[in-house]
C-alpha cells in the first residue's frame, strides 16, 4: 500500500520546516480529519522539526501552586474560583513545603521551578518567596502571576526571576474578566525587561473555534515565546464549561503538532499539559509535573490528586525517546 497524502497538505508540511505556515494554512491543518493519513504526516513532521531542533531534550519544569483561595475574577474554566464554590477558605503553602517541593525537584533532575499564585496573592510576598529560593535552589525561577507593570517586572528580575508565564486565555473577557489587550501589554513588559516569556494556548475545549486557536498561537510566535504549545481543558465536577466536553489527548497531540509548525525555529522547547504520551510524538518536548494548587483540581494539593509527578514526567520522555538528563535549551 503506497503512502499518500493530498497535494495541498504536503505543500504545507514540506514548506513548514523552511518558511512556516501562514494563519489560513494553520487552519487548514487543524479542520483535517482526526484520524487521516494527513493528520498522521503532520504530526511526524511536527515531531521531526522538534527533534532536530530541541537536540532531543526531555524538559521537566515543576509547577508549584503557592496559594488557593475563592478568587473573585471566576474565571470560568477554574477551580479554585469562588464560584465555583470547591474551596471556602484560604491555604497559603509555607515556605518549608515549597523549598522541600523543590529541593526533590531538583534532585530528581527538574529544569524549572514555575511559581503559580492566584489574582489576590500579594505581589510582594512572590517577591520575597524569588528571594528565598534563589538562595536555596539552583533551579531557574518562573513566575505565574498576574498582569503587571514594568517597575513590577523589573522587581520580578531583581528577585531571582528569569522568566515569566503568561497566556492571553482562549475566551479571554468571555469566559474570564480579563482583557486580551491587557494581557497583550504584560507580554510586552516581559520582552522589555529581559524576562523569558513563556506561554501556553489554553485552556483548549471542543467549542473553540480553528480561528480562534490561530490567533493565540501566532500571537505565541510574534511575541517570541521562549515555549509554546498546547492546554486542554480539564473540567472540574460543576464547572460551567462541562457542557461543553473536553478535547482528548490525541485531539490535543494535533493542536500541538500545528503550535509547533506555526512557531518555527523561535521556541527553545514545545509544552502539551497534562503529561501525556501522544503530544511527545506530535512535536512536544516539555512537560510541567506539579505541586500544591492547580486550577484543573479539586485537591488543595494536587500532588495528591490529579497531576503527575517528575519521575513519572521522566519516565514517559523515556518512553518516547526523549532525554530528560540532557542539560535545558530554556535558559
Amino acid at each position: 500500500m503506497g503512502w499518500h497524502i493530498k497535494p495541498k497538505v504536503e505543500y504545507i508540511l514540506d514548506k513548514s520546516l523552511d518558511d512556516g505556515i501562514s494563519r489560513e494554512e494553520a487552519e487548514t491543518l487543524i479542520r483535517m480529519d482526526l484520524h487521516s493519513k494527513e493528520t498522521y504526516a503532520l504530526m511526524e513532521t511536527a515531531d521531526r522539526l522538534s527533534r532536530q531542533t530541541f537536540g532531543l531534550k526531555g524538559e521537566n519544569h515543576l509547577h508549584i501552586g503557592v496559594n488557593l483561595e475563592p478568587c473573585p475574577l471566576n474565571c470560568r474554566f477554574c477551580s479554585l474560583t469562588k464560584e465555583a464554590g470547591i474551596f471556602t477558605g484560604k491555604v497559603e503553602f509555607d515556605y518549608q513545603q515549597i523549598l522541600a517541593w523543590s529541593m526533590e525537584a531538583q534532585a530528581a533532575g527538574a529544569d524549572a521551578l514555575n511559581l503559580m499564585t492566584t489574582g489576590t496573592y500579594p505581589f510582594k510576598r512572590l517577591l520575597e518567596l524569588g528571594l528565598q529560593l534563589k538562595q536555596d535552589v539552583s533551579l531557574p525561577l518562573v513566575a505565574n502571576t498576574r498582569d503587571i507593570t514594568r517597575a513590577e517586572g523589573e522587581q520580578l528580575l531583581d528577585a531571582g526571576f528569569v522568566g515569566a508565564y503568561h497566556a492571553v486565555r482562549l475566551g479571554e473577557g468571555r469566559d474570564t474578566p480579563l482583557k486580551k489587550e491587557k494581557r497583550i501589554r504584560t507580554i510586552q513588559v516581559f520582552n522589555d525587561v529581559g524576562l523569558k516569556w513563556m506561554n501556553c494556548v489554553e485552556p483548549v475545549g471542543p467549542e473553540h473555534t480553528p480561528e480562534e486557536l490561530v490567533e493565540v498561537m501566532f500571537l505565541a510566535r510574534e511575541y517570541q515565546a521562549t515555549y509554546s504549545g498546547v492546554m486542554r481543558r480539564v473540567n472540574f465536577p460543576g464547572s460551567p464549561m462541562e457542557k461543553y466536553g473536553m478535547i482528548t489527548e490525541f485531539e490535543m497531540a494535533r493542536l500541538v503538532a500545528v503550535s509547533r509548525l506555526v512557531m518555527g525555529r523561535v521556541p527553545k522547547a514545545h509544552c502539551t499539559h497534562e503529561p501525556h504520551t501522544a503530544s511527545m510524538t506530535a512535536g512536544a518536548n516539555l512537560f510541567f509535573p506539579e505541586k500544591g494548587s492547580s486550577p484543573r483540581d479539586d485537591q488543595a494539593d494536587t500532588g495528591k490528586g490529579r497531576a503527575r509527578d517528575i519521575n513519572e514526567c521522566r519516565r514517559i520522555h523515556w518512553e518516547t525517546d526523549w532525554d530528560p538528563e540532557l542539560p535545558s535549551n530554556c535558559f
